[in-house]
């Protein structure tokens, strides 16, 4: 399942749903049941991505990463479908609770708009390295997890649990979360050059490994110039900034991007998702202080 994974998934409905509670009175369990949805969704991703990559030949001896399940001989090509099928099964359930929480019927266009959204996030969380021809493997993963961990996170999470979004200004702290997810993807890319090569046509096997690095380097300071905008926009306080404390961390990760190859650079991938769901929390938390 990836767990290491799973901080990245929350860090988006996290901030979302705490810039609602910031500004609204919000449903406490609905907040849970986003990130239970969320949680259920990367888990679902995660399982697809690994039978897909085995399907495709992608996952072999040689790749660098950690080895997972199939591979390992702990589950069989039909176990995992299973698992898939399971995991379906919670996305659907967990994201009907939380519109039906939410909303109070399935019958209003709100909720209908999301469960519409909800089948379109089980979708690209299956296609993206399932079926004939998956979206992952022509470079387009970036813009998926871009619109999906990012724009979709924040500003979904926030809807369901405010029921309005109050103008432009939520898209900032959706797409730094954007392209902080995007930058995980592309160091496992990176990290997976060698092994992808044959099958994938990877945004980092396009750009190779040196402007990979800088591709890497811009998606971070955008993410932080976006939070950066954002918080100079809302109003000032003090508390509002005191994400800044993980900048360092975020530091550390690129020196690790430029200096790291193979799978000495595989210790930068959790990192910089630790460090993602390390600002979502503190930028909540200081968006929220007035409530303590």
């Amino acid at each position: 399942m990836r767990l290491r994974t799973l901080p990245l998934s929350l860090a988006g409905v996290i901030l979302g749903s705490m810039l609602a509670v910031a500004d609204f009175q919000v449903n406490p369990r609905v907040v849970v049941l986003v990130c239970v949805t969320t949680v259920c969704l990367q888990i679902l991703s995660n399982l697809c991505n690994e039978l897909g990559d085995v399907l495709h030949g992608t996952d072999t001896a040689e790749r660098v990463g950690p080895a997972y399940g199939l591979n390992g001989g702990e589950l069989s090509i039909g176990g995992m479908k299973d698992l898939i099928a399971g995991a379906v099964i919670a996305c659907c359930i967990s994201g009907a609770a939380m519109i039906h929480l939410s909303f109070g019927t399935f019958l209003c266009l709100e909720s209908i708009c999301m469960l519409l959204l909800g089948a379109c996030a089980i979708t690209a969380a299956m296609r993206y390295t399932l079926g004939r021809n998956p979206y992952g493997y022509r470079g387009l993963g970036d813009l998926y997890v871009f619109i999906f961990f990012g724009i979709v996170s924040v500003t979904g999470s926030y809807f369901v649990c405010a029921h309005t979004l109050l103008g432009w200004k939520l898209l900032l702290p959706a797409a730094a979360i954007g392209f902080f997810s995007v930058g995980v993807l592309n160091v496992n890319n990176i990290r997976d050059m060698a092994s992808d090569a044959p099958n994938r046509r990877t945004v980092a096997i396009r750009l190779g490994v040196h402007r990979a690095r800088i591709y890497q380097t811009v998606l971070i300071c955008l993410g932080w110039l976006s939070m950066i905008a954002y918080c100079a926009l809302r109003f000032v306080d003090w508390k509002h900034w005191i994400y800044f404390a993980v900048l360092p961390l975020f530091i550390l990760h690129l020196r690790m991007v430029w200096t790291r190859t193979g799978r000495s650079l595989d210790a930068a991938l959790p990192l910089l998702v630790m460090s993602t769901f390390a600002l979502s929390v503190l930028a909540s938390l200081g968006f929220c202080a007035y409530l303590f």
